[in-house]
């Protein structure tokens, strides 16, 4: 019966030194060959990254004399002195004091039992460094207040290289036109090797910043903006986004600068947001509004002419105008060109051009195009042109025209005339003889 009772106890007993290997124990001091370990000091680690106690930074490869901070918490029951710091960080990492330097940084003050501190060290990264993650330790020497002797503590820790990135803004076209709508590309690019995510775009309005201010800075509150408002995501690092808008630019403006500010908002590699101020500048062009009218076909010293008026119903002189005439489908007319100058508003400007022909003259309807070639206030060359179809007229024919009339009056006259001059001899001769 003793023997019985004996065997369970001793299996149970047994037991915790058959699975002590299995399971994730706490043994004294700590887990053991347990991944999450609980060594018990009066420091813990919080964060490490690139930047200062108030700002993270983003970093990239070459820049040097970067600040690195580690933020570490008093978890013990009393308050803490004598803090310093000694980094140690993969290759390619050194102290900002020179290769080989140790990395090292001191707390500007004690830390209260339950408060936070923080160690600022200051790194050079090397140019071969890549935007990733990398391990790193730091060594915490310290002193208990009223107690003698110096502590030590061991964080490892990872920290990342997030590459920097760099926002830049353009208007793909810069010139918009006054009197008329004009739809507007604007490009935001970020030039840099980290990315950025959830980019909003807004276009401002000074109105309302104006009455903290003696003068407005920009002039966009003297056009009509019909969306000021984008969400665009994200923008990896190299690449772009477009934002589309339409503007109404009034004559007043015209040869002015436009200045819009555009403010970006976005979160950075670390995760933090971040505001920026971008001015996108547009030039304001005047407005050319051509149109071409009274096409004709007239004759002038025997030679047929193509006719017609060009009027500018804008608010800015055509430059340097050329106007062309050019055979559409089987028409063989020569194409010719005319120079015409200015094309001046509200003034109609004719033009003619002689007709010509590419082999024999056809006679009849041809189809022609009419372009106007002119610049404008900012020297671009605009081309207008006008399909129009004119009509032809065929010479009279010598042979089908009769006998010349001035061939048979002539020798008319002359007889008359040598008539008249016999009859008066005569009555002369006859009046002697008597």
């Amino acid at each position: 019966m003793n023997v019985k009772l004996f065997l369970p106890l001793f299996v149970i007993g047994l037991s915790p030194f058959v699975f002590d290997n299995s399971y994730a124990q706490i043994t004294s001091g700590g887990f053991g060959d347990s991944p999450f370990e609980r060594d018990y000091g009066d420091v813990k680690f919080l964060d490490a990254y690139f930047g200062t106690i108030d700002e993270k930074f983003e970093v990239d490869a070459g820049d040097n004399n970067v600040p690195f901070t580690v933020i570490m918490a008093n978890v013990g029951t009393q308050d803490i002195t004598g803090i310093r710091g000694q980094l140690s960080l993969p290759l390619g990492f050194s102290a900002s004091d020179g290769p080989g330097s140790v990395i090292h940084a001191d707390a500007t003050s004690n830390a209260l039992a339950g408060e936070n501190f923080h160690l600022t060290f200051f790194v050079d990264i090397g140019n071969g460094i890549k935007i990733q993650q990398y391990p790193g330790t730091v060594k915490v020497d310290y002193s208990r207040l009223r107690e003698s002797g110096v502590r030590t503590a061991f964080e490892n820790f990872d920290f990342k290289v997030t590459g920097e990135n760099v926002i830049n803004l353009r208007a793909l076209v810069p010139f918009l036109t006054s009197l008329q709508q004009n739809h507007v590309t604007i490009e935001i690019s970020n030039d840099g090797t980290a990315p950025i995510s959830s980019v909003n775009v807004v276009l401002q309005n000074t109105q309302s910043e104006r009455a903290s201010t003696t003068q407005s800075i920009t002039n966009i509150e003297n056009v009509v903006v019909l969306n000021t408002n984008w969400e665009i995501g994200e923008i990896a690092p190299n690449s772009k986004k477009q934002i589309d808008l339409n503007v109404y630019v009034p004559e007043s403006l015209k040869g002015d600068t436009l200045r819009a500010p555009i403010e970006i908002t976005y979160f950075n590699a670390h995760g933090d947001q971040h505001t920026i101020s971008r001015i996108a500048d547009f030039y304001v062009k005047g407005m050319i509004d051509l149109s071409i009218y009274n096409v004709d076909v007239i004759e002038l010293s025997g030679t047929q002419m193509v006719i017609g008026e060009i009027i500018n119903e804008g608010n800015e002189d055509g430059l340097f105008g050329f106007v062309t005439i050019e055979p559409r489908g089987d028409s063989n007319i020569k194409a010719n060109t005319q120079f015409i100058d200015e094309i001046e508003i509200d003034a109609p400007v004719p033009f003619n051009i002689p007709i010509e022909f590419n082999g024999e003259p056809k006679y009849g309807e041809h189809d022609i195009t009419i372009t106007v070639r002119y610049k404008d206030g900012v020297r671009d060359e605009i081309f207008e042109p006008y399909d129009a179809t004119i009509f032809v007229k065929e010479p009279p024919n010598d042979d089908e025209a009769g006998p010349d009339l001035t061939m048979i009056v002539i020798p008319i006259i002359v007889v008359i005339g040598i008539g008249i001059y016999i009859i008066r001899r005569r009555k002369k001769t006859a009046i002697k003889a008597e």
